[in-house]
């Protein structure tokens, strides 16, 4: 037991002082690690951090910190006791202590990313009708799977994951609904699984269809336009107004406190 505990100690040292290099680890069990990663992470980070971070290096450190954590914990509750039979059942407590941790620490950070994706929905239901409208206008001169396409450069951050996987499916051969669904699934803001189908069906049937189609596109663009200005109205006119009732209140507290101090000098 004691040969246990001083080799975690050893490990977390050697870890903590890059005696170890943990990047060499990390690719040659890459495979294995790769089994504990989340679908949607590698969406989550581009969501939040832009396409330019490194995946790999962001989760190669989730995976240090929590193998890092395990040995710390592990070591630190490890204790003697009087029979085998009591340190086997102490050590066995302590393993699963040490890995519910470790496994807390590994999911902290994806969980953290989950909770900025979904506080953000409400900027994406804003900004996915001017991007509609941006696509709206390319598919007048291209296919709806090559406007898709060329629409990524100057899309939103955000949507870029969700676009390259859509057009991905699509240029892999789904010619079904599937790929825009599941781009409605990974954003799913008002409307947006209605214009996900409007979208597939102006990429089939005939030149006249696809213009009857785009007519009935593009009103539904601008309604949701129409839609998302005044959501963006009515959040500046609350702005305002909180902003007005802070003034008001803070030059209330100020003439009553000047009042105040005039009153005790006149006494």
């Amino acid at each position: 037991m004691e040969i246990l505990v001083v080799g975690a100690v050893i490990m977390f040292i050697l870890i903590y002082n890059n005696t170890i290099d943990k990047d060499k680890f990390f690719a040659d069990n890459q495979k294995y690690l790769e089994a504990f990663k989340e679908d949607d992470y590698q969406f989550l980070v581009y969501a939040k951090y832009g396409e330019d971070v490194d995946i790999d290096q962001l989760y190669s450190k989730r995976v240090t910190n929590a193998f890092i954590v395990f040995l710390v914990i592990l070591a630190l509750t490890i204790t003697g006791g009087d029979s085998a039979e009591i340190i086997n059942s102490q050590f066995f407590l302590n393993l699963v202590l040490s890995t519910v941790i470790a496994v807390l620490v590994f999911k902290m950070p994806y969980m953290e990313l989950k909770r900025y994706y979904k506080l953000h929905l409400h900027e994406i239901d804003v900004m996915l009708p001017y991007y509609l409208k941006s696509l709206e206008i390319l598919i007048q001169h291209y296919t709806v799977p090559v406007a898709i396409g060329k629409s990524i450069g100057d899309a939103p951050d955000i949507f870029r994951p969700g676009l390259r996987r859509m057009i991905d499916r699509i240029n892999s051969g789904d010619a079904s609904v599937d790929p825009y669904m599941e781009f409605a699934n990974t954003y799913p803001v008002r409307d947006s699984m209605r214009m996900m189908r409007l979208l597939y069906r102006l990429g089939i049937g005939s030149q006249e269809k696809k213009q009857e189609r785009l007519m009935m596109f593009s009103k539904t663009v601008s309604s949701l336009q129409n839609k998302a200005r005044e959501t963006k109205y009515k959040e500046r006119l609350s702005h305002m107004e909180s902003q007005t009732m802070v003034m008001l209140v803070v030059t209330g507290i100020g003439v009553m406190l000047v009042i105040l101090i005039s009153m005790m000098m006149m006494f």
